[in-house]
């Protein structure tokens, strides 16, 4: 098994009088193998949790894609964040399961000693990505095939591939994402890498409808743009966006993802966002409103099935790790609320 538990307690301090999401969150025990994994999953499920929350600590894939590391240290901030808030009835704690982290540590240190300046040394760092391809489908077809929705946080947008493939396998059915994020991550499958996981999925026929919301053009080849329009997806630009009134905007994308009427996935590059510690960070980006409000609106849909958090790297933040861990926390954790509040207000 290519996971490793979490305890919850590790992540907040607790306060006399008062009760921590972390102090009621169910997190699943430690396995050792495939059979006893669903099981307990089956018994989590059976207990009355509905949304996992799966970590994937690796920076593999951002530096596969000629970019920085950092966002290995993700999902310690969000947890930091989540388990931390307050457990009260605006929060479904008892719909929560903590199912633990993709234990990459094996590959995130194999990548570590390699330059993406390198060919050949870029070459095995894709070839990591795939290994690493692995392990996170491993972890999800089963949480997918036993019904739950999925919280994916950490590591790069690579992870959407093999989101994508679980969900597809799970479902037997063609998938359809909606991404927030100024790249469509639609790049030349050449090696795998956090810049084209949805390439990827689309030629394997895993992924049928892809909508890119605030898009940049500048910041997108003429090949991604071409594929695009090849496979029938769609994009709205942040241009656009910067004029249009966003909640016109939110309702059409939300009816788009309806029509489509197939499995859907959330995804939230956090470089989409003003100021956020990430790989290519971004000062022209959107806010975390615009952010709050996309996850919230589409998490309603009948259709979806998982939240992606990817990109964020604590460590790049210009005022130092410290400030970076702060913002992570607070964001991606919002993000998580966003979904869970979403959730609650599901179309039957």
């Amino acid at each position: 098994m290519f996971l490793t538990p979490i305890e919850a307690a590790a992540w907040f301090t607790p306060r006399a009088g008062e009760l921590r999401l972390g102090q009621r969150v169910h997190c699943l025990p430690a396995v050792d193998t495939a059979a006893a994994y669903r099981e307990q999953l089956h018994r989590a499920w059976d207990q009355g949790q509905r949304i996992a929350i799966l970590g994937v600590p690796e920076s593999i894939g951002p530096r596969a894609n000629l970019g920085r590391g950092g966002a290995e240290h993700a999902f310690a901030a969000a947890l930091r964040g989540l388990l931390s808030l307050q457990d009260n009835p605006m929060i479904p704690a008892q719909e929560l399961l903590l199912v633990g982290q993709v234990d990459c540590t094996d590959l995130q240190q194999q990548g570590d000693a390699l330059r993406s300046s390198d060919p050949s040394e870029l070459a095995q760092l894709r070839a990591l990505v795939g290994r690493l391809d692995q392990r996170v489908q491993a972890a999800l077809t089963p949480i997918f095939e036993t019904g739950f929705d999925v919280i994916l946080i950490g590591g790069g947008h690579n992870n959407a591939y093999p989101l994508i493939s679980a969900l597809y396998q799970a479902t037997n059915h063609p998938v359809g994402a909606v991404n927030l994020d100024p790249h469509a991550d639609c790049r030349t499958r050449e090696g795998r890498h956090s810049g084209n996981g949805f390439s990827y999925a689309y030629h394997e026929g895993s992924l049928r409808h892809y909508h890119v919301v605030g898009l940049h053009e500048g910041k997108n080849n003429a090949e991604i743009l071409a594929t695009l329009t090849h496979a029938n997806f769609s994009y709205c630009s942040i241009h656009h966006l910067y004029v249009a009134d966003w909640h016109s905007e939110l309702t059409a994308i939300a009816n788009k993802a309806e029509a489509w009427q197939v499995p859907l996935g959330i995804e939230v590059d956090v470089d989409a966002l003003h100021g956020v510690p990430a790989s290519a960070i971004n000062f022209n980006g959107l806010n975390i409103a615009h952010a709050y409000s996309f996850v919230e609106r589409l998490a309603q849909l009948p259709h979806t099935r998982y939240l992606h958090l990817a990109e964020a790297a604590p460590s790049l933040h210009p005022a130092g790790r410290e400030a970076g861990d702060m913002a992570c926390a607070q964001l991606l954790s919002e993000l998580v609320l966003a979904y869970l509040h979403g959730f609650q207000r599901r179309e039957p």
